[in-house]
């Protein structure tokens, strides 16, 4: 298959998923394993001098791309963070301070993750590559988005405005998010989504902060990881201090490809999610995530890979 068609079909799955609370690194490793694009161990079992540099550029592409989608996210708020900006630190109400406006406790949310995630990182690498780790995530995190969700409908939301949230809320959320960063398959959107819930947070207000949260916690992983990648970080499973990005014209504009159709599915995503939810809720996609997790069991190794 062409790598052209490739990234696009890539860019595609990335901006479809990556703010849906179903996981976009489980479906873009779904889509890459039937794409037959190396990234594990075995795709370099034969001993072929440039996989590893094949392995390499897939693993950054599938970093890179995701600025697309994050650049997406901050245009269509971008109105949203401006009025932010311009309020703070008392809010459009007056009845906000350093710490509980929405910018501070976006802020505050992403330092706990951050801080978890950093002392967990070595933990959480060993379920990267674990396609059994990444199905039980989709399944359990199905299974708890459905019940939250339909738990949520029963009792009236305390907060529904971002701009009502308090700090134990966003302290909460931060904390929830950090799951998404130890298990993959488990969904950043999903866990702040699911926790912002519970928080007492309605629909609208959970997905919002989600959206906001993933802004800065984006960037901060994208950056982090590619640094890792391009500077001779975890290739294939294993410490390769030596490996690097060869990259050349065609490399280059597959990339931009994938980042750009990443850019314009999101656009269109992120609007279309918001009005689904304030209709139906995550009903749907924690269906999904379900019967994804339990095909991922049953029959992922078989057809994917460890």
């Amino acid at each position: 298959m062409s790598p052209y068609i490739i990234s696009i079909l890539l860019g595609i799955v990335e901006g479809l998923t990556e703010f849906l609370p179903v996981s976009s690194t489980a479906h873009l490793r779904i889509a890459e394993a039937l794409m037959k694009i190396p990234l594990g161990e075995s795709a370099c079992a034969a001993g072929n001098a440039t996989c590893l540099h094949d392995v390499a550029y897939w693993q950054m592409y599938t970093i890179v791309i995701q600025v697309g989608a994050i650049f997406a996210l901050c245009l269509l708020f971008l109105e949203r963070i401006i009025n932010f900006m311009r309020t703070f630190p008392k809010g459009d109400r007056g009845d906000r301070n350093w710490l509980t406006h929405p910018i501070s406790l976006t802020l505050i949310a992403f330092a706990v993750t951050s801080v978890l995630a950093l002392l967990l990182r070595k933990w959480s690498e060993k379920n990267l590559g674990s396609l059994k780790a990444m199905a039980l995530a989709l399944l359990i995190g199905g299974i708890v988005m459905w019940a939250v969700d339909v738990w949520s409908t029963r009792y009236e939301a305390s907060t529904t405005h971002v701009e009502e949230m308090t700090l134990p809320q966003a302290l909460w959320i931060g904390l929830c998010q950090t799951l998404s960063a130890v298990f993959p398959g488990t969904s950043r959107s999903m866990s702040t989504i699911a926790a912002g819930q519970l928080a007492g947070l309605d629909r609208p207000s959970a997905l919002e902060f989600s959206f906001l949260l993933s802004i800065p916690t984006m960037i901060a992983a994208t950056g982090w990881d590619l640094i890792h990648e391009v500077h001779g970080g975890r290739v294939a499973g294993a410490a390769t201090a030596a490996a690097h990005v060869t990259m050349n014209s065609e490399r280059w504009i597959v990339l931009a490809i994938g980042t750009v159709v990443s850019f314009i599915v999101a656009l269109g995503v992120v609007e279309w999610f918001l009005h689904w939810v304030r209709k139906h809720g995550f009903t749907v996609f924690a269906i999904w995530r379900i019967l994804l997790g339990g095909a991922l069991l049953i029959w992922g190794t078989k057809y994917i890979g460890g």
